[in-house]
């Protein structure tokens, strides 16, 4: 399965209330108004992998969203500033496109 990912940036309410609904742990962290969201789909072991890369990239906030199907896809939103998103969100495409080669093994030991 291909990770998939979404940038926004300033969030409208309207999103934040959708996400807010759908986070697991409303982290303490999280900001009620973040400048940007990131949006990373896929398999179970690819998000937590994907939450891992993105907090050691960047000072961000990653929480798991609930979905319709979280045996098979899972969801994790990247809260943040812009910036820092983009960066995390970077290094996420980073990590899966360098593993599609099989070149991420530097990446695990971090």
């Amino acid at each position: 399965m291909a990770v998939r990912t979404q940038f926004i940036k300033s969030p409208s309410a309207g999103t934040m209330a959708i996400l807010n609904r759908r986070r697991t742990g409303h982290s303490a962290g999280i900001p009620a108004n973040p400048g940007a969201v990131g949006l990373v789909q896929g398999a179970l072991a690819d998000m937590i992998m994907a939450a891992d890369v993105a907090e050691k990239a960047a000072q961000v906030e990653v929480e798991e969203i609930r979905g319709i199907c979280p045996q098979h896809i899972t969801l994790i939103g990247i809260f943040g500033e812009i910036a820092d998103v983009d960066t995390a969100l970077k290094a996420v495409r980073e990590f899966f496109s360098l593993e599609k080669g099989g070149e991420n093994n530097a990446h695990r030991k971090s």
